[in-house]
């Protein structure tokens, strides 16, 4: 017999599986359940977007783009981070159009580290930063960011985090699972440690669009960090967009042509239907963003008003749409926690360890769900917090 275990990549056999993904699949084998675990807009992608495919489509519009991706594409993309974030990028030579956000990422970890490198990443984060940086060949330094900080990476921590090995820095803001941000003065803090080093940085902005009380800052646009920066970002969460698998990664030019040749040799290109679609959300959608941020807003604030009048206590988040509450004072751990409220009352969540270690005592709740949906939810935890 075969014996996979010797033949099969021991990096790989050593991954973890997605500990979101693990609650979402209990789903299948239950009916009536409500699920609050997935970062998936309930919005429909907005009906110009739509059309402008369709179009594309009906012109015969169904071959392979260049390598980077449209260049009306990556022109618009320049115009929109320049209106909204007041970045600046040359889009013949400094933007790639991705499949998503998560292959920017990949392409930036592949490109930058080099067997050994350390990597620096404030936790709880998304579930896919870690893994990427072990299959590259580096080796993940993690912080736990704390609640008291309103989870976000200080000065302090990263300074003490840096040794010769730090290659780069990851900065997962506005944040999943959290919906923590980083502030223009956090990120000035931040910028002051990195300047006199050799330190890049990943900057993770695919919830840049939803921020509640101040605009997102990146990074990038602080004095000296433009050229130690790679951004991601792309058009799931701001255009509900998810399913069109889009992306995309802005950095300087030595950066972007060598994550450029893993892009080609990989990838090829984007979807070209999704990325003349992208064309419209970018010139016609503003609109759309605002919309859609407000009604996140009014979910956050009701989801996290239930969630405090059932005794849960909540860090109010300050991006992204998911909440962080505590549940540390109740003799169970996340995963407990979390599997006897989807056996018992038929509601998922997932617990905070499926984003790092420091993520126990804590679960990560979705509202990009409808208010109906997370009332629903909010009156079957209401009974389990009465039965335990």
């Amino acid at each position: 017999m075969i014996d996979y275990n010797r033949l099969l990549s021991a990096k790989v056999q050593e991954l973890k599986p997605s500990g979101i993904r693990k609650f979402f699949d209990l789903l299948d084998e239950m009916k009536d359940a409500v699920s609050l675990t997935v970062g998936q807009p309930d919005f429909v992608t907005p009906w110009h977007i739509r059309e402008a495919a369709i179009d594309s489509l009906e012109r015969g519009r169904t071959y392979y783009t260049s390598n980077s991706g449209l260049l009306e594409l990556r022109s618009e993309i320049a115009k929109y981070q320049h209106r909204r974030f007041e970045l600046s990028y040359n889009p013949v030579n400094e933007v790639i159009v991705t499949i998503g956000g998560s292959e920017a990422i990949d392409l930036a970890l592949r490109t930058i580290i080099d067997p050994g490198d350390e990597v620096i990443l404030p936790v709880p984060a998304f579930v896919c930063y870690e893994p990427l940086i072990k299959l590259a060949g580096g080796v993940p330094v993690l912080i736990g960011t704390q609640e008291c900080n309103r989870f976000k990476l200080t000065a302090d921590e990263l300074r003490a985090a840096i040794t010769p090995k730090t290659k780069l820095l990851i900065l997962p803001y506005p944040n999943n699972p959290t919906g923590g941000v980083m502030s223009a003065s956090d990120l000035a803090a931040i910028a002051d440690v990195l300047r006199p080093t050799d330190i890049l940085v990943l900057s993770d902005e695919i919830y840049a669009e939803l921020t509640y009380g101040a605009e997102h800052v990146s990074i990038a646009s602080l004095p000296g960090m433009r050229e130690r920066t790679v951004v991601a970002s792309g058009f799931s969460k701001s255009y509900a967009m998810t399913g069109w698998r889009l992306g995309y990664a802005l950095a300087p030019e030595p950066i972007a042509k060598q994550m450029f040749k893993v892009h080609q040799f990989a990838i090829m290109c984007a979807p070209t239907t999704s990325q003349y679609a992208a064309i419209e959300a970018l010139k016609n959608g503003d609109s759309d963003i605002e919309s859609m941020k407000a009604e996140y807003d009014r979910r956050r604030r009701y989801i996290v008003d239930g969630l405090r009048k059932l005794g849960l206590a909540c860090f109010e988040p300050e991006g992204a749409f998911y909440v962080f509450p505590n549940i540390g004072g109740f003799g169970m751990t996340s995963e407990q926690f979390c599997e006897r409220l989807l056996y018992e009352e038929k509601v998922a969540i997932v617990p905070g360890t499926a984003f790092g270690d420091c993520g126990e005592g804590f679960t990560r709740i979705s509202y990009a769900y409808s208010v109906k949906h997370i009332d629903t939810a909010l009156e079957r935890i209401k009974k389990f917090m009465q039965r335990i």
